[in-house]
């Protein structure tokens, strides 16, 4: 005879039945939904993502519309935990810099996410939610060097709601999949986001060096345009230095 589906969630033992507990009507649910992303954008190891998803695979077989306040709740707590992260490298700077920024680790770090913001602005806000340890070092940054509040609490707001509806629907999608295993779904559904962010990380270094690539070849050319430009023959227009009275 085959076991029930409740004989082998016994079987899985605790970890089953914490999952299984998130539940739609559970007050703790929504708690977590806020708590986990709101913290984990200044304590980096809380696993904020691993939640959410662990929320989707456990209401995968609900059509209670109160899913919908869940991945609501996921998004405020991930935009609260931007904009504390923004309003600590605003109000700390220099600590921030000390605690966050510091070895030459940290340094690359902090370069990176300014030159990144200068260039990008809101879309870095939004991208770096799925680059590891991209969502701390932007937006604590953001706060460092005064990025303008408006657009950062506007960017934060879309990159919240994107990042927990994505989060979700993939741990419901696992959910479905394996709606007899849950902890097989979570797995699938959270080795897709490994994935996903791996596959960002590595676009951004690919980018990132071509970028220093490209800016070490201009370099390189420096000293050559340099000898052409003191060359007489093309002296010619406004670049041309002034020439000593006779």
């Amino acid at each position: 005879m085959t076991p029930s589906r409740a004989a082998r969630g016994d079987d899985a033992g605790a970890p089953v039945s914490a999952l299984t507990s998130l539940q739609v009507g559970s007050v703790l649910s929504y708690v977590i939904a806020i708590l986990i992303p709101a913290l984990d954008a200044v304590i980096p190891v809380l696993p904020s993502e691993t939640v959410i998803i662990a929320l989707g695979v456990a209401t995968a077989g609900s059509a209670d519309p109160r899913i919908g306040l869940l991945v609501a709740c996921a998004a405020l707590g991930a935009f609260l935990g931007d904009n504390l992260s923004y309003l600590i490298g605003r109000r700390f700077g220099p600590r921030v810099e000390r605690r966050f920024f510091r070895g030459e680790k940290g340094a690359r770090r902090r370069a990176w996410a300014e030159r990144s913001l200068q260039r990008f602005g809101m879309q870095l806000i939004v991208v770096c939610r799925f680059i590891p340890g991209g969502r701390t070092a932007v937006t604590l940054c953001c706060g460092i060097v005064g990025y303008p509040r408006r657009r950062f609490v506007v960017a934060t707001a879309v990159a919240g709601l994107i990042w927990a509806s994505y989060s979700f629907t993939l741990g419901r999608l696992g959910g479905r999949a394996f709606e007899d295993a849950p902890w097989a779904g979570f797995a699938v559904a959270f080795g897709v986001t490994i994935a996903v962010s791996g596959l960002v990380e590595l676009i951004r270094r690919i980018v990132s060096r071509r970028r220093a690539a490209a800016t070490s070849g201009e370099h390189s050319t420096g000293p050559a345009e340099a000898d052409r430009s003191s060359s007489p023959v093309h002296h010619t227009g406004d670049n041309c230095p002034a020439r000593p009275r006779s």
